[in-house]
């Protein structure tokens, strides 16, 4: 440690024979500093916040109703807007930035691109978390320029046609959407109407061979064949039972009840004419005559010879009935009884509903006679329905489509004028009167910080260049050979005077620096510049 403190002495002796040379180069470079620190121009910054709200009361209200657009979007496409193209030149030659004057295409793009530099535009969002963006974006512009009032010009430029550009392109989007909507409107009308007509003349020159509401050709064809079968069907079981009530009415338990039933007259006796009730009143006849004579009295005899009689018509008239003889109820006396009659009601509507059924069949095979007459014609007339009415169908769906969509864009017009986004100034454009580039007083002492670095790396070059010996020991190791001694100054209080005096003069040296850059402090807080002044806006 000694010997490096020993070295770094004699290396700061050896370098101090140069000092004044150092004082001289930190002078001069000082001072240059100075000068161009005070002829840098002046940047005052102008600044200015803005709460965009895109969630406002009607929004949750118009959820559904109103085209949605973009509202961010169209902010990010303003602001990028303002830092390029036509936008930034427009504010340009407003503010004055951009002269009329300066025709140069060259010369106008490094205004253009000078003023795009010192113009800064963030956007954060108004929550504490960054990613919200339903709690709607606050908006800083920024913007440095040597005049103070024009850069609080340029930013209420930037912060109007930012709140214009985003309205005003929010409306023209909507008008262009309500222009294009109209015009697909009227063109889906037109062709809304020529399938309507194309429809209406379809029918009317193929009556009869349209679609109903039981199908098509084919399902109809297949409705009346299977309608024909179930007629069929129906009338085979309705013969069939037909059939049985036949056998019924012929069979001997029908016919033994009927000739089991007496006649009752209006006087309470029996008074029929048919032959089951002449029997009946012969038999009685017979039995009061047997009462009163013997069998061999004439009354007798042909009361039993009519008894036989009748007994042998009522034998023909039962075979008769099994036959199914029809002139043989009547003199039966089967019409009276009601088992009969039943048999007999059954097999009427039987009847009826054969005669149905088989008008019933009829009907159904001559309308699939008539269907399969049409095999050739009726599917094609029924495709080219089923394509007109698609096309119907997907005109007048794509109408409907498109003037609902009219409505939520005429309706979501009608929202932003009512306020759907809101812009709220938070910070209206301000600037401060102290310019906020250069730091002169930074600057300044930057500039005597670098002057003093400059000086002692000159006076540290000249001792490289010039080297001496300044002890014994740098001796030593220069030669390589051992110092035995050394002879010191013949008159060494002369030379401390003198070594004072130097001193003092160095150190008057480095105050006069000191003082200068006190001077240019105290020049800066005045205000002091070097240069052309700022310009005015025009």
């Amino acid at each position: 440690m000694d010997k490096l403190i020993e070295q770094f002495s004699d290396e700061f002796r050896s370098a101090w024979r140069f000092r004044w040379w150092a004082l001289l180069a930190a002078a001069v470079v000082a001072v240059l500093g100075w000068i161009t620190v005070f002829t840098l121009p002046d940047r005052f910054e102008a600044d200015a916040r803005v709460f965009v709200d895109t969630r406002s009361a009607l929004k949750p209200v118009l959820v559904g109703l109103t085209v949605e657009q973009d509202v961010n979007a169209q902010l990010n496409f303003v602001r990028q807007s303002l830092l390029t193209g036509p936008q930034l030149r427009k504010i340009a030659e407003q503010t004055g930035i951009l002269s009329p004057l300066v025709t140069d295409p060259a010369a106008q793009a490094r205004v253009l691109t000078g003023m795009a530099e010192r113009i800064a535009i963030t956007v954060r969002s108004a929550s504490e978390r960054d990613n919200d963006r339903d709690a709607g974006a606050i908006y800083s512009l920024s913007y440095q320029d040597r005049d103070r009032t024009r850069s609080l010009h340029v930013i209420e430029v930037l912060l109007n046609t930012l709140v214009e550009q985003t309205l005003g392109g929010k409306r023209q989007g909507s008008e262009s959407a309500q222009k294009f909507l109209e015009a697909q409107i009227r063109d889906y009308e037109h062709r809304l109407r020529a399938a309507e007509d194309k429809l209406a003349e379809f029918k009317k020159q193929n009556i009869g061979l349209m679609p109903t509401e039981q199908g098509g050709y084919f399902a109809q064809l297949q409705a009346e064949i299977d309608a024909a079968r179930k007629a069929e069907t129906d009338l085979s079981i309705m013969t069939s039972r037909r059939a049985e009530l036949a056998r019924q009415m012929r069979g001997e338990s029908v016919i033994t009840a009927a000739g089991s039933m007496p006649v009752v007259g209006s006087t309470g006796v029996s008074s029929g004419s048919d032959t089951l009730t002449r029997i009946k009143e012969t038999q009685a006849r017979l039995d009061e005559l047997l009462l009163r004579f013997t069998d061999k009295h004439p009354d007798v005899i042909a009361t039993r010879q009519t008894l036989e009689e009748l007994q042998k018509r009522r034998t023909a008239e039962i075979e008769s009935l099994k036959r199914g003889d029809a002139n043989a109820v009547a003199a039966s006396g089967a019409g009276s009884n009601p088992v009969y009659q039943s048999i007999q009601l059954a097999l009427n509507q039987a009847d009826v509903e054969i005669a149905s059924l088989r008008g019933e069949l009829a009907q159904h095979r001559a309308k699939a006679a008539e269907l399969r007459q049409r095999l050739d014609t009726a599917p094609q007339v029924e495709a080219e329905y089923a394509q007109l009415n698609r096309d119907y169908d997907v005109n007048k769906a794509q109408y409907t489509a498109l003037v609902a969509n009219y409505q939520k864009a005429r309706l979501g017009e009608q929202a932003d004028n009512a306020g759907s986004v809101r812009f709220e100034i938070v910070q209206p454009p301000t600037a401060n009167f102290a310019p906020v580039f250069p730091r002169r007083g930074l600057f300044l002492a930057g500039a005597l910080f670098l002057a003093l670095v400059v000086g002692g790396a000159l006076a540290y070059l000249l001792h490289l260049v010039k080297p001496v010996v300044g002890s014994a020991r740098s001796l030593t190791l220069l030669t390589g050979i051992p110092v035995l001694g050394v002879v010191s100054s013949a008159f060494p209080g002369k030379l401390q005077s003198a070594a004072k005096r130097d001193l003092l003069q160095f150190a008057a040296g480095v105050a006069c620096l000191l003082i200068g850059f006190a001077i240019v402090l105290a020049l800066n807080w005045s205000g002091f510049r070097l240069g052309p002044a700022a310009p005015v806006v025009g």
